[in-house]
C-alpha cells in the first residue's frame, strides 16, 4: 500500500505535516470522516469573539495542532529513552487520542454542556461523546486501520482521569499538548498580549526523570516523567502566569459569560418546551436539528447534528417565536444586547476593604446569591432576569495522589533534585487562587437591579458588623 504526505497551514504552528506512514496516514483518515469535520463548524472558544472578533478559530484548527505539538512532545520522550526503552505502541494510542480528544464537543461546548448537566442530557457530555465516537463510529473504523484493539486504546488514554504514564501526560496534564497549544493559539487569535509563553525554550529544556509515586503511604516505586532543566524555572513561571492570566482575560470576560448564560437560559427554555409538546411556540420547524435533539438526547446522531452554525441559524427563526420568553433571549445573542454586568465578588471586597479574607468574601457572595435566587424564583414564569454567574480557577493544582506526580510540572534543580515547581518559584505559590461571583441584569430591568443592589448592601452591612 502506498502512502502519501498530508500538509495543513496552520497560523500558529504554520505548516503541519502528517507523514507517509501508516499511523500518520491513518490519522488522516480520522480528519476525513464526518464527525472530525464537525469540528470546524465548533468555535474553539465559543461567545469570545463577541468581544475578540478575531476569535473565531475552531475546534477542528486546535485538534490538529495539538497532535502537532504532541508529536514535539513525544520526540523529546524518544530523545531521552533511547530507542530500547521507547514504547511505540503508547506513543502512538497517545498521539491519537491528542488528536481526536474534542471530537465529541458540542455547540458552545461549555454552555452546552451546563445545560445537559441541569436537564441530565446524557449526550450533553463531550466525553461520553467522545468515548462513543473513538470506539464506534468512522473515527473509531479509521483507527482500527491499526489493529482491532487500537481505537479502544485510544479512547482509554482520553477518557482517564489522569495521566497514567508518561505517554498519556502528553495528553493530559498540567504540562500537556492541549494546553501548550491553545494557550498560544488563542492568545494570537484574540489578539491579547496576556499569556504569552516561551514554548521553544520550555520544550528545550524539557527532559525525561523519575519521580516516587505511591497511594497513601504505600510506595509504587518510581515513575518517568516530563522534568525541565534547572534554567526553565522563569520559563515555568511564566507558563503557570500565562494560563492563569487568561482565565479573567479572555476564557473569563464579562461579556462571553453573559452570553454564555443566556445562551443557557435560552437552550433551557427551548429543551423544556419541546419536552413538554410545546415545540411550535418556539419558532423552530417540527424536524430542526435542536428540536430532534431534545425528544431523543440520548442519541449521538442527533447530537452530531448540532453545531454552532445551527445554533445561530436557528436564533433568527426563534426571534418569531410565540413564546416571548424564547424570542426575547434569542434576539439578544442575535443581536449581541447582553444583560448588564454587576460585579458582586468586586463590590463587596471594595465595601469591606482589606479586613475582608477569601472565606468572608465567600460567605458574602453566597449570601448575596442567596437572595438573589430566592427572589428570582419567585419571579421565574416572566423568564430569566437574574443571571448568576460563580467561578474559581486555581493558579496551579498541588500534588493530588488520585493523578499521581505525572500531572505536576516538575523541575531539575542545580543539585539535581526533582522538585514541584510550587515549592521552586515563590512567585508560583504565591498566586492566589482567582475567584469571581457575577450577576447579569437587563439594563432597563430597575427593579431586578434594585433587588441586586439591595442584596450587596444587606450583606456588606452583616460582614463588616459580623
Amino acid at each position: 500500500m502506498a502512502f502519501t504526505r498530508q500538509r495543513i497551514r496552520d497560523p500558529l504552528h504554520n505548516l503541519i505535516e502528517f507523514r507517509a506512514n501508516a499511523f500518520e496516514n491513518a490519522l488522516w483518515a480520522v480528519l476525513q470522516t464526518p464527525p472530525f469535520q464537525r469540528l470546524r463548524r465548533i468555535k474553539q472558544l465559543g461567545f469570545s469573539e463577541l468581544v475578540y472578533p478575531g476569535a473565531t478559530h475552531t475546534r477542528f484548527a486546535h485538534s490538529v495542532g495539538v497532535f502537532h505539538t504532541a508529536r514535539q512532545l513525544m520526540t523529546v520522550i524518544k530523545d531521552h529513552l533511547g530507542e530500547r526503552r521507547f514504547e511505540p505502541s503508547r506513543a502512538d494510542a497517545a498521539l491519537a487520542a491528542s488528536l481526536v480528544h474534542d471530537v465529541g464537543h458540542g455547540p458552545f461546548s461549555h454552555a452546552f454542556e451546563d445545560v445537559g448537566r441541569r436537564l441530565g442530557l446524557k449526550m450533553a457530555d463531550h466525553e461520553k461523546v467522545s468515548d462513543l465516537l473513538i470506539r464506534d463510529s468512522e473515527v473509531g473504523e479509521a483507527l482500527k486501520r491499526l489493529g482491532s484493539g487500537f481505537a479502544a486504546d485510544v479512547a482509554d488514554v482520553v477518557k482517564s482521569s489522569g495521566p497514567r504514564n508518561i505517554y498519556s501526560a502528553v495528553v493530559s496534564s498540567q504540562f500537556d499538548a492541549d494546553r501548550l497549544d491553545y494557550m498560544r493559539r488563542d492568545r494570537l487569535m484574540t489578539g491579547t498580549h496576556h499569556g504569552a509563553i516561551d514554548f521553544d525554550w520550555l520544550v528545550s529544556n524539557l527532559e525525561v526523570g523519575e519521580v516516587p509515586h505511591g497511594v497513601d503511604e504505600f510506595s509504587l516505586g518510581k515513575i518517568e516523567t516530563f522534568v525541565l532543566g534547572p534554567k526553565a524555572v522563569y520559563a515555568a513561571e511564566t507558563y503557570v502566569l500565562g494560563l492563569f492570566q487568561l482565565y479573567p482575560t479572555v476564557y473569563f470576560h464579562k461579556a462571553t459569560r453573559g452570553a454564555e448564560k443566556l445562551f443557557t437560559e435560552l437552550l433551557l427554555r427551548v429543551v423544556g418546551m419541546v419536552q413538554d409538546a410545546a415545540a411550535s411556540k418556539t419558532g423552530l420547524p417540527d424536524g430542526h436539528p435542536l428540536v430532534a435533539f431534545a425528544r431523543d438526547s440520548e442519541s449521538v446522531e442527533r447530537v452530531l447534528a448540532l453545531d454552532d452554525t445551527v445554533v445561530w441559524g436557528a436564533l433568527s427563526m426563534m426571534v418569531d417565536a410565540e413564546d416571548r420568553v424564547v424570542a426575547e433571549l434569542a434576539q439578544r445573542l442575535r443581536d449581541r444586547k447582553l444583560f448588564k454586568c454587576v460585579d458582586v465578588r468586586e463590590r463587596l471586597a471594595s465595601r469591606l476593604g482589606t479586613s475582608a479574607d477569601a472565606t468572608a468574601l465567600d460567605r458574602a457572595c453566597g449570601a448575596v446569591g442567596d437572595r438573589i435566587t430566592a427572589w428570582a424564583a419567585e419571579r421565574r414564569d416572566a423568564g430569566p432576569r437574574v443571571l448568576v454567574d460563580e467561578a474559581v480557577r486555581e493558579p496551579y493544582k498541588p500534588l493530588q495522589e488520585t493523578k499521581g506526580p505525572l500531572n505536576q510540572i516538575m523541575i531539575r534543580s542545580n543539585k539535581g533534585e526533582l522538585v514541584d515547581v510550587v515549592t521552586m518559584s515563590k512567585v508560583v505559590a504565591a498566586i492566589e487562587t482567582f475567584r469571581l461571583f457575577r450577576v447579569y441584569v437587563a439594563s432597563g430591568d430597575a427593579e431586578a437591579l434594585g433587588c441586586v443592589e439591595d442584596a450587596i448592601e444587606a450583606e456588606a452591612g452583616n460582614a463588616a458588623g459580623g
